[in-house]
């Protein structure tokens, strides 16, 4: 498995109409547009940041991760994402190593990525991603 960089940093918000302004107007970041991920109940706004992202997630139901996550924890930094060339090995080789993940086999994520998620239990508390667009 090779990581050639931080693919992006998902933040949740309870709000992405009142939260964008915030990241687009104030920070100044280049803003990419919305897309809903109706497999992960999400909608998501996408910033550039020099090769990496912002993603930030609003639930789009309550039964969705995100809305759990803020119901829990309130808004903030969800998990931290890092692109892979192939997720499908990335996970075999995760899996071989004895990490615990919470995908066994990679699913669709935002711009027609697929995406893999480490449980928090095998790194550190730190939700991990794997992406491959």
């Amino acid at each position: 498995m090779k990581i050639s960089r931080i693919d992006h940093i998902g933040i949740a918000v309870e709000n992405l109409e009142k939260t964008v302004p915030f990241y687009r107007d104030v920070l100044g970041l280049a803003f990419l547009g919305f897309e809903d991920v109706p497999d992960q109940k999400v909608r998501v706004a996408m910033f550039a940041v020099g090769e990496a992202r912002i993603e930030l997630l609003e639930p789009t139901s309550q039964d969705s991760p995100i809305a759990g996550f803020l119901q829990s924890r309130g808004q903030g930094i969800h998990h931290i994402a890092y692109s892979v060339p192939d997720a499908d090995e990335a996970v075999k080789t995760l899996t071989e190593a004895g990490v615990d993940m919470i995908d066994a086999v990679p699913r669709p994520g935002a711009g027609g990525s697929r995406i893999a998620f480490i449980h928090p239990r095998a790194s550190g508390r730190v939700l991990t991603e794997i992406c491959q667009h």
